[in-house]
């Protein structure tokens, strides 16, 4: 199953990617699509990563490690920004690595002792997210003057950074005491909670303003009923 999950997710990268270099992308879908897997990801980090991992840690631990999750992502984020410029191609690679990295973990945590359906909504919540991204990352790398085999080498290796992340959150945790995996699955949530703050919904906001409210709405009921049918 999880070999299963991790393609789906990864390959939304490479799909984006494709659709970004070859295909036409309004900025309008784009946004609408952040937004609305923005929505879906805020449900999803609730109801499957927060929430069951109180019962498993002290509410107390489990918040700060929530709070240092946002911490340290935000951290990295803005040596990202200080470092490289927003619109060249290597910078804006690693950002989205980066930003992968952590949502990818917990995808890999989640899946310890889980059924299909109790990650089909953080799986479809991601791959929603990480479609539209790699669309728009890749179209803004071929108009910075890089080649389109270039653009999509790298983004293929980018989805092979982020599954094998996946793998690591899997087969690391495998064993693990389950409040230590409760409480990793918090610093996740936190650092992916962050990521929606800084990139998602500022981006969605900015493609399309006039929709993206009703976007996360949509991306919101959409989790909550696909949670609701997998409980």
């Amino acid at each position: 199953m999880i070999v299963l999950v991790i393609l789906v997710v990864s390959a939304a990268l490479i799909v984006g990617a494709v659709w970004g270099i070859f295909g036409p992308l309004p900025e309008r879908v784009e946004g609408f699509l952040l937004a609305m897997a923005g929505g879906a990801l805020i449900v999803t980090l609730m109801l499957d990563m927060i929430k069951p991992s109180i019962s498993q840690a002290s509410l107390v631990s489990a918040m700060f490690f929530v709070a240092l999750g946002a911490v340290v992502f935000t951290a990295v984020d803005y040596l990202i920004d200080e470092k490289w410029e927003a619109g060249r191609g290597g910078g804006l690679l690693v950002a989205i690595t980066l930003d992968g990295i952590p949502e990818n973990l917990a995808l890999g945590v989640a899946l310890i002792g889980a059924d299909f359906s109790e990650v089909a909504a953080l799986a479809g919540a991601i791959f929603l997210a990480n479609l539209p991204e790699a669309a728009g990352g890749a179209k803004q790398m071929c108009r910075s003057g890089l080649s389109r085999r270039t653009v999509f080498w790298l983004w293929a290796a980018t989805a092979g950074i982020l599954a094998s992340a996946a793998l690591v959150g899997e087969w690391a945790f495998a064993g693990v005491a389950p409040e230590t995996i409760a409480l990793t699955r918090c610093f996740a949530a936190g650092a992916v909670v962050a990521s929606l703050a800084t990139e998602v919904f500022p981006r969605a906001f900015n493609e399309n303003h006039h929709l993206s409210g009703v976007a996360v709405a949509v991306g919101l009921i959409l989790a909550t009923l696909l949670h609701a049918l997998s409980a």
